[in-house]
């Protein structure tokens, strides 16, 4: 005990634990000026927004004159009001298509990627409409959806003899519609996603499985679909977030029409901030809309445990 009393109290390690010290300080304050533009960043395009947001929501402001305390009177009036409900579905209907639709269709195109030669070609061909601007792609796809002289109903009428709907004029056919544009411009995100976690399954496991006389559907069920679980989660939890964020498409496909049958809610905030220059609503639906985005963030990662294998 005497002897590590006396070597602590050496002054020869003082001078190297000092130095290890400055050294760690050193190091922490690098680490700080390298994350400084990412931390500046969040606190002036998130953090900031979001609390400024959860101000304005309760008050009522037309973007120059005084803001006025109101309390929750914006959040009563939007609950009784009916363009929250009808944006609410609208949202709704548009995410169970989109959502759904998109993952089963980038997951069959990764399966079939993933089992031919010039996946790179592939690859790059299916993400160029993610790497295109949202508008271009609304623009194309408003031409080739128009029902007078559209693409596609140009087709059906000359090749088929059938007359097509009117893609976005039409009630029944406008959610669907927008759907499906954006289910094709957000298929390549989704299938690089699950081209990657097919690559990152060990093909021992396959092997196995074949040994054991497993088909192509078994192996599928029974191998690579429990081992993709954690892929599909994170695809889901990314596309569900999108798909209630959805506004660029509508905005220029239908301008939420025909009437309010497009009308989501992010278009519902725009309408209120942006074209009768009512912030407080605007807001009270943000923190809706917010509120809506954390419980189904906050439900799935609690569900994802039942079904989520994380063992490889």
């Amino acid at each position: 005990m005497e002897y590590q009393v006396q070597s602590l109290g050496d002054p020869r390690h003082l001078p190297a634990n000092e130095n290890l010290r400055k050294r760690r300080i050193k190091e922490a304050l690098w680490g700080y000026f390298f994350i400084l533009p990412q931390l500046v960043g969040v606190l002036a395009f998130a953090l900031i927004p979001l609390i400024v947001v959860f101000y304005l929501s309760l008050t009522t402001w037309d973007g120059l004159g005084p803001i006025q305390f109101v309390g929750f009177q914006n959040f009563i009036d939007q609950f009784q009001g009916d363009d929250l409900r009808i944006a609410f579905f609208n949202t709704l209907l548009y995410t169970l298509i989109v959502v759904p639709g998109g993952l089963v269709l980038a997951l069959l195109v990764a399966l079939g990627l993933h089992r031919v030669g010039g996946k790179d070609i592939y690859r790059v061909l299916y993400f160029m409409p993610v790497v295109t601007g949202p508008v271009a792609i609304a623009v194309m796809w408003a031409w080739l959806l128009n029902s007078d002289y559209g693409l596609i109903n140009s087709l059906l009428r000359n090749a088929f003899h059938i007359q097509g709907p009117g893609w976005l004029t039409d009630s029944h056919v406008v959610i669907p519609s927008i759907a499906m544009v954006s289910i094709w411009g957000g298929l390549g995100f989704n299938m690089i996603i699950f081209l990657a976690g097919l690559q990152g399954i060990p093909a021992t496991y396959a092997e196995a499985a074949r040994i054991d006389g497993a088909n192509k559907f078994q192996l599928f069920r029974n191998v690579t679909l429990p081992l993709l679980t954690p892929t599909i989660f994170f695809t889901s939890v990314i596309s569900i977030i999108n798909s209630f964020q959805g506004f660029d498409l509508i905005f220029v496909l239908t301008g939420g029409g025909p009437g309010k049958d497009s009308y989501t809610l992010v278009y519902h905030i725009y309408h209120l901030a942006f074209e009768v220059s009512n912030f407080g609503p605007a807001s009270a639906v943000a923190v809706i809309l917010f509120a809506i985005l954390l419980a189904l963030t906050i439900f799935q990662f609690q569900f994802q445990r039942r079904w989520v294998n994380y063992d490889v």
